[in-house]
């Protein structure tokens, strides 16, 4: 049963070029996330909002500038070998599975490396069991002739079959998927989160889902997490965060999501203001901040008053 905990974590670059000497980008300010087996997290916001650069940071693409990973409650070693440890028990599906696959390469060699790698086989024989139970789990086939195309051979949805298989063969017991439907026809969209969630509840797996889709996140998480600039703004279960926004900028998104029955509501400023404990649930990692630090938050944000006099 492995938990995967994003403590406090923090990005920054420096942003270089002629009078910029100094200058830090905040692609990510003190965010946590928890999520656990057989659960769903969604994390929401638009592009920009750090979303993706928070997965990299959980695949160990990048390194954190400061806060804590842990899986299981340990902290992640850092090195090739703990990184490919870490690795076989964490994987990702990435936006776009024609990118993220070598268009030069067959399918059977996408499959097959990770499978070596991370010691799954021993021999050919067990290699082509584990290359059909691949292909079968995410309903590809026939397997014989799905191992022999090359990426441009296959469709959009195959593809992205294809890199879910990859993630699973070193059956991990998490799965990040960093937007991975948002690059497919909207009629292969429902099959592939269906595939998903079966997978999650087959194999207990814990999910971090992230997308700019409230109407996706709602029916596939339990929770959702809504970024912007790189800080958490509200979380909550999803039905709360969808039905019930409180934050402007989520009450916008849920705005923003095409619904013919949907109500239309006005942004409550008051309602927030009154309200700064929005951020405080009992589903909050880590130690519970000051109410004041997140009004302020808001109002000192600079954009706060512009969004709020756009609606």
């Amino acid at each position: 049963m492995t938990t995967l905990e994003a403590l406090h974590l923090r990005k920054n670059y420096e942003i270089r070029g002629t009078g910029l000497k100094n200058k830090i980008l905040k692609a990510v300010d003190d965010v946590s996330i928890v999520v656990r087996p057989g659960e769903s997290v969604a994390l929401v916001g638009e592009s920009g909002s750090g979303k993706s650069t928070i997965a990299k940071m959980l695949i160990r693409l990048i390194e954190p500038t400061a806060g804590d990973i842990t899986l299981d409650g340990e902290r992640i070693g850092r090195g090739r070998a703990a990184t490919t440890r870490y690795r076989s028990r964490v994987q990702m599906v990435f936006q776009d599975p024609f990118s993220s696959l070598n268009p030069s390469l067959t399918i059977r060699h996408h499959l097959t490396r990770p499978l070596r790698i991370h010691g799954i086989v021993r021999n050919r024989a067990e290699e082509e069991r584990e290359l059909r139970r691949l292909l079968e789990s995410v309903n590809l086939g026939p397997a014989a002739a799905v191992l022999a195309k090359y990426p441009h051979e296959l469709s959009g949805g195959q593809r992205q079959r294809v890199a879910i298989a990859r993630a699973l063969a070193p059956r991990p017991e998490v799965l990040i998927a960093d937007e991975p439907v948002s690059m497919l026809d909207v009629s292969i969209r429902l099959e592939i989160l269906q595939l998903l969630d079966d997978l999650k509840r087959e194999r207990n797996l814990a999910v971090l889902y992230i997308t700019h889709d409230l109407a996706t996140a709602r029916h596939f998480s339990s929770q959702i997490v809504v970024m912007r600039h790189g800080r958490v703004v509200e979380r909550g279960a999803s039905g709360d965060v969808i039905l019930n926004p409180i934050h402007p900028y989520t009450q916008l998104l849920v705005r923003a999501a095409p619904d013919p029955h949907s109500e239309i509501f006005e942004i409550d400023e008051e309602r927030f203001r009154l309200s700064p404990e929005v951020l405080i649930t009992d589903i909050d990692p880590g130690p519970t901040p000051d109410a004041s630090h997140w009004a302020r938050a808001w109002t000192d944000d600079p954009a706060a008053a512009e969004l709020l006099a756009s609606v």
